[in-house]
C-alpha cells in the first residue's frame, strides 16, 4: 500500500487522509496506463502506411465517451463519496474546548508563536503596543488578569497524546501554512483571520522514536507557503506527551510564567 511510502501516521483521523489519497493514486495510475496505452493504439492503428489519405468520415465509434464518462463517474465517486465527506468531519465536527487543549498558534517571519490559556481556560488580552519581538512577540498584555497564567513559547508546542487539539491559526504578516506531515494536518495562516484547526494526536515523541529507530526524532511544524527569504528556517517543534508528563510541564511553565510577572512588578 501507499502508507509505506508515507511519513508515520500519528493522528486518529490520519487512515482516512490515507486511505483518500491511496485511492486517488490508484485512480491517477489507472488513467495514466489507460491513456498511454490508448496513445499507443492511435499511433499504430492510425500509421501512415495503414491510412495514407486522409478520412473525412473520422472514427466513428463511441468508446472513448464511454470511457471519458467512467472517469468522471470514478473521479465523483472519490469526490462526493470520500472527499466531501472527509473533509466535513474536519470543518463540522470540532471538539468541544472544555475537552480539548486549545492553542493560539501564530506565524510570522520566521518563527511560529504558541499561546496556551493557561489553567483558567482564558486567552490573555493581546495588544500592538505590547510587541516586543525578543521578549514579548504576542504583544500578551500581563495586567490582564486572565493573562497572568497564559504560557507562550516560540516555536515549541507540547501536548498529551489521545485527546482533542484546537489550534486557532493565524499570522502577524505574511500568509504562511501549518504543516505537520505525521499529523496529516495542513492549513494557511493568514493575517488578520483566526482559522481553526483540530486532531488528536495518537503517538508520543517517545513512542515514535521507538517506532522510527531514530532517538533524534521530532516532530516538524514546517511552514508549508513560501513566505520570505527566511522561509527554509521557519521550523517548529511538535512535542507529544503522556497526559502526567504534559500536565508536568505546563505546571512549571505556569510557575515560570508567573515568577516572571511579579519579577516584572519588582522592577
Amino acid at each position: 500500500m501507499m502508507d509505506q511510502w508515507l511519513p508515520p501516521n500519528a493522528a486518529a483521523h490520519g487512515a482516512q487522509i490515507d486511505s483518500a489519497l491511496n485511492w486517488v493514486h490508484v485512480l491517477m495510475a489507472i488513467l495514466f496506463v489507460g491513456w498511454m496505452a490508448f496513445f499507443i493504439f492511435a499511433l499504430w492503428r492510425f500509421r501512415r502506411a495503414r491510412n495514407p489519405v486522409a478520412s473525412h468520415t473520422g472514427v466513428t465509434s463511441h468508446a472513448s465517451s464511454w470511457l471519458e464518462g467512467a472517469v468522471a463517474v470514478a473521479e465523483g465517486i472519490l469526490l462526493v463519496g470520500l472527499s466531501i465527506p472527509l473533509w466535513a468531519d474536519r470543518v463540522r465536527d470540532f471538539p468541544e474546548e472544555k475537552d480539548a487543549v486549545v492553542v493560539r498558534l501564530v506565524g510570522e517571519q520566521f518563527a511560529w508563536n504558541v499561546h496556551y490559556p493557561g489553567p483558567d481556560g482564558v486567552f490573555g488580552r493581546t495588544a500592538i503596543d505590547k510587541i516586543d519581538l525578543q521578549s514579548n512577540p504576542l504583544g500578551l498584555d500581563r495586567d490582564d488578569p486572565a493573562a497572568k497564567d497564559d504560557v507562550t513559547t516560540v516555536n515549541q508546542l507540547n501536548l498529551p497524546v489521545n485527546k482533542p487539539v484546537i489550534v486557532h491559526l493565524s499570522s502577524k504578516d505574511v500568509i504562511h501554512s501549518f504543516n505537520v506531515p505525521e499529523f496529516r494536518v495542513k492549513q494557511d495562516a493568514v493575517p488578520g483571520i483566526s482559522i481553526p484547526v483540530w486532531w488528536v494526536p495518537t503517538v508520543t515523541t517517545a513512542q515514535m522514536r521507538e517506532r522510527t529507530h531514530k532517538p533524534e526524532f521530532v516532530y516538524e511544524i514546517a511552514c508549508a507557503q513560501l513566505c520570505g527569504l527566511g522561509h527554509a528556517r521557519m521550523r517548529g517543534f511538535v512535542t507529544v506527551q503522556e497526559p502526567a508528563e504534559f500536565q508536568k510541564w505546563m505546571d512549571e511553565q505556569v510557575a515560570a510564567s508567573a515568577a516572571s510577572g511579579e519579577d516584572d512588578f519588582f522592577n
